[in-house]
């Protein structure tokens, strides 16, 4: 017999999470609700929930009408909100490399040249921590998201540092890497870690105990870009050997190697339901690729520059390149239709991403701005002025009302809706 506990709501992507107990045990269900909008009918959508559900009775039709209008709202554009600064942290006295919000984004990390990782209070902007102990650069950092008592530190050091995010305190130091280590990542389950290094291989982690789970060898030049599927039992790996690589978690097999690229891959990333992931390559294309099939599904061209940065909306709708053209290109994922076009920068953009709603985007351009933008019109919304070099790195908060900016002028800037 299964007895419902509670709802949980998740906004980004939006779905409801049943809480429910099955003999004894407490579980969880989730409702995908990948297509809602704020056009959706939300009687049909009520109708279908509660007759593929049992643990939905006819009893709780309006509260859980009550979390669709919920969901809705937060589906909602938010064109005309407008960002202003909040603080300027001078973070580091060398060079700033990378930067990370945890999940609610109320800390976030900066990683540095000065071989150390720091945890900062975005509220009041304050350092919270200094994670010292890598012996050079301290390159790919990220927060175990969506726990957050968790960072890793990837140095070119050739170790990767796990530390507890609350006390600064050292757990792990993962050996085994022969040069350094350029990407890393938590599985979104929280008990798995990868890195990715100039050593050809990637590596996978138990993040409890510290031990090397598996080697992934086959790749034969280094690898710049990794990511976990939702699911956290597969793994895809971008190398400079112009080839995408998946992995299975579990034993470190290779399943498939997604071929066709001309360059280099520069980045790549699973869509959420991990049916679909993208690349990006300096052959100034981006490709789709069906994880189960391997095949490349489309071949995204209108760059006449090196794609530096690819990503998906939160739901796997469209997704977006970004080039050293300075333009980046907003697909529907789907179908491979170029939606808008990114035109404003002048020099080349190395990161974007979509606001979690999934309405707007951001970039962050070596003409010392982030740009602000609408998916729909591929209008500019806001520029972000005020760094004085080169910014490499912006992020958004969970809720999408704070962006973090992280520039060569070694300042991270907080801006707040």
């Amino acid at each position: 017999r299964m007895k419902l506990k509670r709802f949980l709501l998740r906004y980004y992507p939006p779905g409801i999470i049943l809480e429910y107990e099955s003999s004894g045990d407490m579980k969880q269900k989730t409702i995908d609700l990948l297509s809602l909008t704020v056009e959706s009918d939300v009687e049909v959508l009520l109708n279908q929930i509660l007759k593929q559900e049992p643990l939905l009775t006819e009893s709780k039709r309006p509260y859980v009408r009550k979390l669709l209008y919920k969901l809705i709202e937060k589906q909602d554009a938010q064109d005309s909100q407008q960002f202003y600064l909040f603080k300027i942290l001078r973070a580091h006295i060398l060079p700033l490399t990378n930067c990370a919000f945890n999940k609610n984004g109320d800390r976030f990390i900066t990683g540095s040249y000065d071989r150390t990782c720091k945890i900062w209070n975005t509220e009041s902007g304050e350092e919270l921590l200094t994670l010292e102990g890598h012996k050079n650069v301290v390159y790919a950092i990220a927060f175990n998201n969506p726990f957050g008592d968790k960072v890793i530190t990837g140095s070119f050091d050739k170790t990767c540092k796990v530390w507890d995010s609350a006390t600064g305190k050292l757990l792990h130091t993962l050996r085994g890497h022969s040069t350094e280590i350029v990407c890393l990542s938590f599985n979104q389950q929280g008990d798995v870690i990868a890195t990715g290094s100039m050593d050809n291989t990637a590596k996978l982690w138990d993040a409890e105990s510290g031990e090397e789970l598996h080697t992934l060898l086959g790749h034969t030049a280094e690898i710049v870009s990794l990511s976990f599927n939702q699911a956290g039992d597969k793994l895809i790996t971008g190398s400079f050997d112009h080839t995408t690589k998946l992995w299975d978690v579990k034993g470190g097999r290779c399943l498939h190697t997604f071929q066709g690229h001309r360059g280099e891959i520069s980045s790549c990333q699973f869509d959420f339901e991990g049916t679909r992931c993208i690349t990006g390559s300096i052959d100034r294309s981006c490709k789709v690729w069906d994880v189960r099939t391997g095949m490349c599904l489309n071949t995204l061209r209108g760059h006449n520059d090196e794609i530096l940065d690819v990503s998906f909306n939160s739901t796997g709708s469209r997704l977006v390149t970004a080039s050293a053209d300075g333009t980046a290109r907003v697909y529907n994922a789907a179908t491979g239709a170029c939606v808008s076009i990114l035109v404003g920068h002048e020099g080349e953009i190395s990161k974007v991403q979509f606001s979690p709603e999934g309405s707007r985007l951001i970039t962050a351009s070596s003409d010392k701005t982030c740009r602000l933008w609408s998916a729909d019109s591929g209008e500019c919304l806001q520029i972000l002025e005020g760094h004085m070099d080169e910014i490499f790195s912006c992020a958004f908060n969970y809720e999408g009302d704070t962006i973090i900016t992280g520039s060569k002028d070694n300042t991270c800037r907080i801006w707040r809706a």
